[in-house]
């Protein structure tokens, strides 16, 4: 703030000297050019009128005339210069500097957002602090809405000095993730990337991002960043974890047992995060026995979901399909989440999709299967969500399911 307020003393001796200049240096100047033009355009004029006299017999001491006429203008020559001195005082200048210092300080003051820059530059200050405390994630304390605000402020004003600083990209996509603001997140990580391709935080955090879009060639992309990371560091717990999540999601539940197993291994028994890999262990073969007997039996609903021309696909969210009994009650019996890709979608439902043990899928004789598209993870229907649904279906059928209409 320092500098800042130097250089607005600066301006302001600038409009003061411009202000001042012309009193000192061009007033008196001006003054007798302006009398000296007068005077000679009246010693013209009378000198033509004299002669005209003179021509027509009206005058016969023309030359006596005109040295009267020089006489009187070399009377109007000022007697000392300390008149025009006087006139060009300083002392008449200080309230005229007044106002002007008075006026631009006051308008800055008025309507310059002062407190708002300098909340800005408390900002800048304080982002190491900051940038330390999302480096740690869960480990530390969690930043509030108004730190991630400021914390993105003071990113973007390091970045614009800075562009090629990788870390701080890597951040401000971080940020863009927390606040599931997907084109910021993706633009910031691929600018990170592509100036540290070689960094396994910057790899992996991109990987994330990218699965966090959902498009189908981004994630394959995410999956080979992911793995690069695995083959340089076999304990990387973060990607083993993404990879996990990701095979869950595409329904490749071996590979995701065999992720959760790696990590169980690592952490060991007596980790705290163990108990919840082994329930994710369970869920994955779980969902795997039931479709290896699905495959089997005709304990399965075969959907493929396709999307009408006039809905617009929001850039994130997932697709929650669900079964209802025949009835159409809104309580699902089974529902499955699929990651936001590329229409049309085909899967089977089975009883490994059931939401309570006590009532499996199997036992509904016929069924509708809805589709909706959400875009905030909230099971709840929002309001504007894209949806559709099929007619009643027995079980071991199949049917396509059309996207077409919003609540």
């Amino acid at each position: 703030m320092t500098l800042f307020w130097l250089v607005t003393v600066a301006l302001v001796l600038l409009a003061a000297l411009i202000f001042v200049a012309p009193v000192f240096f061009g007033k008196a100047q001006d003054d007798t050019a302006s009398r000296d033009e007068l005077n000679k355009a009246f010693f013209k004029d009378r000198v033509g009128e004299l002669e005209s006299e003179a021509s027509e017999g009206l005058v016969s001491n023309r030359e006596e005339l005109v040295s009267e006429l020089q006489q009187s203008l070399l009377d109007d020559v000022p007697a000392n210069s300390d008149q025009r001195t006087a006139k060009s005082s300083p002392a008449i200048l200080i309230p005229g500097l007044l106002i002007l210092v008075g006026v631009s300080y006051g308008a800055y003051l008025s309507v310059g957002s002062i407190d708002k820059v300098d909340s800005w530059q408390q900002t800048v200050q304080q982002l190491p602090e900051l940038s330390k405390r999302l480096m740690q994630g869960n480990q530390g304390e969690p930043l509030t809405d108004q730190e991630m605000d400021a914390m993105t402020l003071g990113l973007r004003t390091r970045l614009h000095e800075t562009p090629d600083d990788a870390t701080g990209w890597l951040l401000l996509g971080r940020i863009g993730m927390a606040n599931r603001d997907a084109d910021t997140a993706q633009g910031a990580m691929k600018r990170a990337y592509a100036l540290d391709p070689n960094n396994p935080e910057v790899q992996l955090s991109y990987a994330q991002t990218l699965m966090m879009i959902g498009d189908p060639a981004q994630s394959e992309q995410a999956r080979r960043l992911l793995k690069a990371v695995v083959k340089q560091d076999h304990t990387n717990l973060r990607a083993m974890s993404l990879l996990a999540f990701d095979a869950y999601e595409r329904a490749d539940y071996e590979q995701a047992v065999s992720y959760w197993t790696m990590m169980k291994n690592l952490i060991g028994d007596q980790d705290s995060r163990a108990q919840m890999l082994t329930r994710s262990i369970e869920r994955a073969q779980a969902q795997l026995q039931a479709a290896n007997n699905a495959a089997n039996s005709d304990a399965s609903v075969a959907v493929k979901i396709e999307l009408d021309p006039t809905v617009n696909l929001p850039t994130e969210g997932v697709v929650i399909v669900s079964v209802h009994s025949a009835d159409g009650a809104p309580m699902p019996v089974a529902a499955r989440r699929i990651p936001l890709s590329q229409f049309p979608i085909s899967l089977t439902l089975t009883d490994g999709d059931s939401m309570i043990p006590e009532r499996q899928m199997s036992s509904l004789p016929s069924m509708i299967v809805k589709a909706r598209i959400d875009t905030d993870g909230n099971v709840m229907t929002k309001q504007g969500d894209w949806y559709g649904q099929s007619d009643v279906i027995p079980l071991g059928g199949s049917t396509n399911v059309l996207i077409n209409k919003q609540y």
